[in-house]
């Protein structure tokens, strides 16, 4: 939701610039993900300098997406990881209660 408090930025990316409206308290998110988006394209830009324009930018948004994927995953395996550890942590107090 937009409101009268939320804060605009004018931010530049591949020489366009961008009038965004970052809601109340989320700028520093905001200005984030646009040093990552930056980074990025800087990354794609070096690993693939014969791309310009909407391809760099398509292909350095795929790559942080791919990324996104991996890290998502990544917490869903260590996530249910220390399920298990808790499953097993919980049973064994539950043991312990029963025997005593």
């Amino acid at each position: 939701m937009i409101n009268d408090r939320d804060a605009t930025k004018l931010i530049s990316i591949l020489g366009n610039d961008y009038t965004i409206k970052a809601p109340e308290g989320q700028e520093k998110t905001l200005m984030d993900a646009v040093v990552l988006l930056k980074t990025a394209l800087s990354e794609t830009k070096r690993n693939y300098p014969t791309l310009i324009g909407d391809r760099l930018l398509v292909l350095a948004a795929l790559n942080l997406c791919s990324k996104q994927i991996e890290l998502k995953q990544q917490h869903a395996e260590e996530l249910s990881r220390y399920e298990d550890k808790v499953s097993a942590t919980v049973g064994v107090i539950e043991k312990v209660i029963a025997q005593g």
